[in-house]
């Protein structure tokens, strides 16, 4: 590191002039930076207040089901939820609906969720081939290393659309519900500007999904560009950590007490416990549409200025893990540990049931099946999706699962043989085929498709516990729909041996919608987080012989420098305050110059000492107009000023000669 003097005077940012390096491509922006320096903000400082909303609307868009709840601003403490969607599936919880979505031939929106499903399944195999049919889309964000707004996504037919184009349709679907539903709550037309939106991402998503949620909202009519602070994206344990702290003792299982709670001891059968609360809590609450909770908690009672707690959130898509401690008397929350996780969810099994049918009726049969009778194939999950939940450690009797008619047909058409003869052939253990033309599972083949998401996620947790930071951790919430899994409760029961109070909330799945509202009524809620990654820009530094490598040096006008230093903003796993600034100064090299480029890096190391080490990664641009500033001051200074502790990272910059602000954002999805 440079004194602070020489930082002042020495460095430059990298792209103006450099030599073969990394940066020579980044376009010229030809500025130098004045003074580095990092400031922390009071929240009133710099946090817009903004417009006082009527209701906030959350929207939890899930891998495998989405659904949106609301409160307003008045009541506070009454969440209202969907009560079921039409056209739901026997035996499971209908208060959200399937994250599916029908397109018509032509590319026009014309259904979500059961109504898209049951639709596109009513449809003539002829003509199911035109329309285009997606679900578990949501992780192709989590998946693709160069998102850009130009993603494509594939549907069931095989043919490709924008990503884009198929959330904004989505977020448009839940503005007109949740727009319909409050109109029809007040009895008048509800304007969308007195909605303050929430929407849901794994706290594991790296920014440009975040921005992409951004941007589909945009698309979708759901904010404006012009109003940003219309949307708040939410990280999904850090909503579901909100509500957790909250709840009432009638409203949870503790998986590690003998004590009995609503007439059950949780430990007989954590299953059917959760059935009988879940039938108590009920019969409780009014029978609308709408149920309505009041989130004043007993758990309050339990906890303690400074006490450690985890939110495991195992969802369709990824699991996400938070270490929050909680600050009384207000109950602010402060993270420990940055999230993690990764794409360890529930699809996981499904991804290992299509390998079982492609290890018996082998893969070309498979994927000619799914592009060949794709309804057929939606069936099939359906129908392995109740079974899935039927799966338990303690479980005897075998699962079965109907296979459609379609499949054995077109099998018999296909490889000229019958599924049963498919069947005995491939040595499956424990998979056999019954006369009722069904696949029937022993248990243990249905936990061995657990097996790999389940290993990962208890693998992930015990790392987690080694950290020192994650020590004395008084509660594990099992959060997402993913936790209503016995076997998973289970291996993190065995994984934990006491070590801590494992509690899992009634209505697991809305866990995070829930506290998705708290947090949009109060986004202040939260306020240390961690930094998820290290970032900085690249400059230009004095060239000090023996200290920087030779191939680094650079000759401008009889002066060394040194190319391609990397200069910290923030590092990774750095505790941030709500509102803190990082502030830097910088002098455009032409006084004329009307736009400033600076190129933001990030990686996942603490400490990095160039740009263009391995891991580096360009991550997104700052683009500061200072056009219609024209300044008389032999040197224009321009300050920017990065706010990292909210969850998406904001810029703004400050003309200082003349006061004025300067627009300024950072680009995630341009490459």
């Amino acid at each position: 590191m440079m004194t602070e003097k020489e930082t002042a005077t020495e460095k430059i940012i990298s792209d103006a002039m450099a030599n073969p390096s990394p940066a020579k491509s980044m376009g010229d922006p030809g500025i130098t930076p004045l003074s580095p320096s990092h400031t922390q903000q009071n929240d009133t400082d710099q946090v817009p207040s903004g417009p006082s909303f009527v209701v906030v609307v959350a929207i939890d868009f899930g891998t495998t089901s989405s659904g949106y709840a609301y409160a307003f601003t008045k009541e506070p403490e009454c969440i209202h939820t969907m009560r079921r969607w039409e056209g739901g599936d026997p035996g499971v919880s209908n208060q959200k609906t399937p994250t599916t979505i029908l397109l018509t031939p032509d590319r026009k929106f014309h259904s979500f969720g059961y109504a898209a499903r049951d639709f596109y399944h009513d449809l003539d195999p002829s003509e199911s081939k035109h329309w285009l049919y997606l679900e578990k889309f949501k992780m192709k964000l989590h998946t693709t290393a160069n998102l850009s707004i130009d993603t494509d996504l594939h549907a069931a037919n095989g043919k490709r659309v924008k990503a884009l184009d198929i959330f904004a349709y989505a977020l448009a679907f839940f503005k007109e519900q949740a727009l319909k539903e409050l109109s029809d709550q007040t009895g008048g037309e509800f304007d969308n500007n007195d909605v303050r939106w929430v929407i849901t991402v794994p706290a594991i998503w790296k920014m440009p999904a975040k921005q992409f949620m951004r941007e589909a909202a945009y698309k979708s009519g759901l904010v404006c560009r012009e109003n940003p602070e219309q949307l708040i994206i939410s990280l999904e344990p850090e909503a579901a950590s909100i509500y957790c702290r909250k709840l009432r003792l009638h409203q949870m299982v503790d998986l590690g007490t003998q004590t009995t709670q609503n007439g059950f001891s949780p430990t007989d059968n954590v299953g059917s416990g959760m059935t009988q609360a879940k039938e108590h809590v009920r019969r409780n609450r009014q029978s609308r549409t709408f149920l309505v909770e009041n989130v004043i908690g007993e758990l309050w009672s339990e906890l303690e200025e400074g006490d450690r707690y985890v939110v495991v959130d195992c969802g369709g898509g990824t699991v996400d893990l938070t270490v929050h401690q909680i600050r009384l008397p207000e109950g602010h929350l402060k993270e420990l540990y940055k999230a993690s996780g990764g794409p360890y969810g529930s699809i996981g099994i499904d991804y290992e049931f299509e390998k079982l049918l492609c290890k018996i009726f082998g893969q070309d049969f498979i994927d000619q099946f799914k592009i060949k009778r794709p309804a057929a194939w939606v069936d099939l999950m359906i129908a392995f999706e109740s079974r899935k939940r039927a799966a338990a450690p303690d479980r005897t009797n075998p699962l079965n699962i109907n296979l459609p008619f379609s499949f054995i047909d077109y099998y018999k058409k296909f490889r000229g043989h019958s599924v049963e003869h498919a069947l005995r052939k491939s040595n499956v253990d424990f998979v056999k085929w019954s006369s009722q033309g069904m696949l029937r599972m022993n248990p243990d083949a249905m936990n061995s498709l657990f097996k790999p998401t389940i290993d990962h996620i208890i693998q992930h947790l015990t790392e987690l516990f080694e950290k020192p930071e994650v020590s004395d951790i008084k509660f594990l919430f099992l959060v997402g729909g993913f936790a209503e899994s016995p076997l998973l409760q289970h291996a993190v029961q065995n994984m934990l041996q006491g070590r801590s109070r494992i509690i899992i909330p009634h209505d697991v799945g809305l866990t995070i919608l829930k506290g998705a509202v708290l947090f949009g009524l109060d986004p202040s809620v939260i306020k240390v987080r961690r930094s998820p990654l290290t970032y900085g820009v690249g400059v230009l530094n004095r060239f000090v012989e023996g200290k920087h490598p030779p191939e680094k040096l650079l000759v401008k006008d009889g002066t060394r420098w040194c190319t391609d230093v990397f200069d910290t903003f923030i590092a990774s796993d750095q505790s941030v305050a709500l509102g803190e600034m990082v502030k830097r100064s910088y002098t455009p090299a032409k006084p004329s110059q009307q736009v400033i480029v600076i190129h933001v890096y990030c990686s996942e190391k603490e400490s990095v000492g160039f740009i263009s080490e391995p891991g580096v990664r360009k991550c997104g641009t700052l683009r500061l107009d200072v056009s219609g500033t024209e300044s008389t001051a032999p040197r224009r200074e321009i300050q920017t000023l990065m706010q990292f502790g909210d969850t998406e990272i904001r810029a703004m910059a400050v003309d200082v000669s003349t006061g004025r602000t300067v627009k300024a954002s950072i680009d995630f999805l341009s490459h």
